[in-house]
Order: structure tokens, then sequence, then C-alpha cells
């Protein structure tokens, strides 16, 4: 018989909403990966009263989550959603549909609720205030674990035997026969912290298309000269403004010893990437004076030089920095001679990018299962009842909050997916 209506506690503004909830005879529903996405589903089931149970094959949870926030936990960006949205590329639509489901303000109440304050900085990009991931997680495990959320660590999943999911676990095999299921296993990068992409050969067995993956988000490499590399690795270029083709990014980047890194280079990484793909390199202008005109740069580069060294003198009068300034004679031949040929040099220095860093160095990944594999609900074609979340689908988006917004929108709209498929079960007895 169908499961009766009654309500679910928690703020409307936080996403999660009043829908109805199961009882007594509430279904299973296993998830499979214990990153945000893997969590934000599980909450989800479990304010709809699901019994939830979350497998993680790593000792702990949300390691990559937790790598993320050691520089400052971004959580999303407070841009018009219109443009939030743009930043998806060709998954633009499909994301856009997620987050009329989770917003960026409900991500922010949801984060408020846990009783993790948030603030918005000057570029837009929203933080908590403690600026660190482990405060915000280890609220949001004590909710689940309010909820019932069951989270098993060290449980891979390895495979599926007699109708049932086979996990590796300390103890020996464990054979699980929920009524649903949702994988939310992460996509390739950072493989160290548990997304390794092994699940990909088993889903393809499965007759499930999934897209080779790429590195995203990633450094690319330049054949800096020794003198260069060596003296200015780990120094950043700031602020600067990055073009490729008719997109122009303004950020930081970071030297490397291999080439570039950093906010500005990853907004451009996935455009890069694929040309260098298809034509072995790609010419990437560096602008390192974004907020001054060519003409007012000229006009600073005309006073007399006096007895200043070269460095000296960009310092003073173009306001570069030594690694600005080094980058400047990293292009063949003698700096411009003249004020103007000058300031176009500094406004457009021309990298070429000869390669792209794998995916064991990227922070996130491109490729996976495919849109086509899915239905509206994120449920597999080709495996009723078995819903996708996350990294694990064929998504790309910068740095800023955009990872991280769609990956806990993807989890909340997965596990509606399952309680829709769920109650359209009961009802039809199947």
């Amino acid at each position: 018989m169908p499961y009766p209506d009654v309500p679910v506690h928690g703020d409307p503004r936080d996403g999660w909403g009043y829908g109805s909830a199961m009882t007594q005879t509430s279904p299973a529903v296993h998830v499979i990966g214990a990153g945000p996405a893997g969590l934000a589903a599980a909450e989800r089931l479990a304010r709809a009263g699901v019994a939830a149970t979350v497998h993680e094959a790593m000792p702990s949870v949300a390691r990559k989550f937790l790598m993320a926030g050691r520089g400052g936990l971004n959580l999303t960006h407070s841009e018009p959603l219109e443009a939030f949205t743009g930043r998806y590329g060709e998954a633009s639509g499909t994301v856009a549909g997620w987050l009329e489901r989770f917003s960026p303000t409900h991500l922010i109440g949801w984060a408020e609720g846990l009783g993790q304050p948030v603030f918005t900085g000057s570029s837009g990009r929203v933080f908590p205030r403690t600026m660190k991931a482990s405060p915000l997680l280890r609220a949001w495990l004590g909710r689940l674990a309010e909820l019932g959320v069951e989270v098993r660590t060290r449980s891979r999943w390895i495979g599926r035997r007699d109708g049932g999911w086979v996990f590796a676990t300390p103890d020996g095999e464990r054979i699980e026969r929920p009524d649903a299921v949702v994988l939310a296993l992460g996509g390739a990068s950072w493989p160290r912290l548990g997304s390794d992409g092994g699940w990909r050969e088993r889903l393809e067995a499965q007759g499930v298309d999934v897209a080779p993956f790429r590195p995203s988000n990633v450094g690319f490499d330049v054949n800096w000269s020794e003198v260069f590399a060596g003296r200015f690795a780990g120094q950043p270029l700031k602020p600067v403004a990055l073009t490729f083709g008719e997109t122009t990014v303004r950020g930081e980047a970071m030297v490397t010893r291999y080439g570039l890194e950093g906010g500005a280079v990853y907004a451009l990484s996935a455009p890069l990437r694929d040309a260098i793909g298809r034509d072995g390199s790609a010419t990437l202008a560096v602008d390192l004076r974004p907020d001054l005109s060519v003409e007012a740069l000229a006009g600073r580069l005309a006073r007399p030089r006096g007895k200043d060294s070269a460095a000296n003198w960009l310092r003073k009068a173009a306001g570069l920095s030594p690694a600005g300034a080094g980058l400047l004679r990293e292009i063949p031949g003698d700096l411009p001679r003249g004020a103007d040929k000058l300031a176009r040099r500094i406004k457009a220095v021309r990298l070429t990018l000869t390669g792209v860093q794998g995916l064991e160095r990227a922070i996130s990944s491109a490729g996976g299962v495919r849109f086509e594999a899915v239905d509206d609900r994120l449920m597999l074609k080709a495996a009723p009842g078995v819903f996708v979340a996350g990294e694990m689908l064929d998504w790309e988006a910068p740095t800023g909050g955009y990872l991280l917004q769609a990956s806990m929108a993807s989890g909340v709209v997965a596990a509606e997916g399952v309680l829709d498929w769920l109650a359209r079960g009961v009802r039809t007895g199947s």
C-alpha cells in the first residue's frame, strides 16, 4: 500500500523541503560513496524516512572534500544564477535543472543550519566563516547520525552477484540487497583520496555508456628556461588576465617547475586541454597589468629609466613583480624598444602550453556516465533502481564553488529520483 504522507522536519531554505516520508515498512537504500554528492543523497533520503546506508571504501569519509578545504572551503558562488549555470559548459542545461532543486541559496541555508555561518568574499565566492571543512563535516555527520543514516567505512563495492551488491569489508565479503542504490563514487582525479574511476568497467559491462576521463581544473606544461623555473617556481603572477580564444579570465596564476596552474588557469582548463589534445599545443596570452590600458602603461614606461636595472625599472614603472619581469624575458629576443611596444608586450605575453598534467594532479575530472545513459531522475536506463550522482556523471566546472554546488545538487536530485521511483513501484505493485 502507498506510504502515508507525514511531515519531514527541516528549514525550507536549505533545499531539503517537506516531502513525503516513509514509515515502518520503509525501503532500504544504499549510497555508495561518502563524498558530498553521496552524503547529500543520504540526507535527503533520510529526511524522507528512508533507511539510508552509506558505503565508503576509504577508512574515513569525504577525504577529497577535506583536502579541498585546506586553503579555505569554497562552498558556492554568489553570482546571478544565469551566469552561474553558464559555468558548466555543454552541461549547463542539465545542471540548471539540478540547481532549481538545490540552489546556492539552499546550500548557504544548509550550511548555516549546521551552525556554520558563511560570508561572501570580494571575488563573489562563498566560504564558511571558519574557512575550514572539518567543522562543517563533523556537524554534517552528526546530523546524518541523528537522522538514522548508517555510514560504513572500509566497505568497498566490488561488483554484483546473485542479484545482490557485493562489498569487500575487513570482515570479508558482504552481500546487500537494497531496494535502490545511489552511486556517488566520484570521478578519476586525486585517486589516492578514493576517486580512482575504478567503477567504469563494471558499469560499461552492464551496458552503461561512459565517456573517457580527462583532467579538469589542472595545470599545463610550459618549457621554461632552467633559470626561470629555478628562480620563480612557487611564485604567483597576480593580478593577471589570461586570454584563450574569445575568453578572458582575471585572477591569479602560479608558476611551477612544469608550467602554470592556479584559479585563472583552471577557469580555462577545458578549452586549453581540448586544444592541446587536438593540436598538440595552445597559445595563452597573459596580461600582466590588466588594471591599466596600453596607453596608461606606455605613459609610465616613457619616464626616464636612469640607472635602474631592467628588473627594477619594470617594477617601479610598470608595477611588475620579479616573476612578471622574469616572464617577459622568457619570450625569445630582447625586450621591445619603445614604451608603446613594451606596454603591448606586457599586456599580452604569449605563452605556448605544450601539455596537460595528468588526472593524479587534477582537481577534478571530465568524463564519466553520459547524460544519455540516465533519465531525468539520474537513474541508469540500463539498470532500473540504480541512480548516479556527483562527478561520476559527465560534467565539469571551474573552481570557485561550482564543483561542490553541482555535486551536492545532483545528490539531492538522485535521492528524489529514488523516492519517486520507489513510490511509483509501490503504487504499481512492481
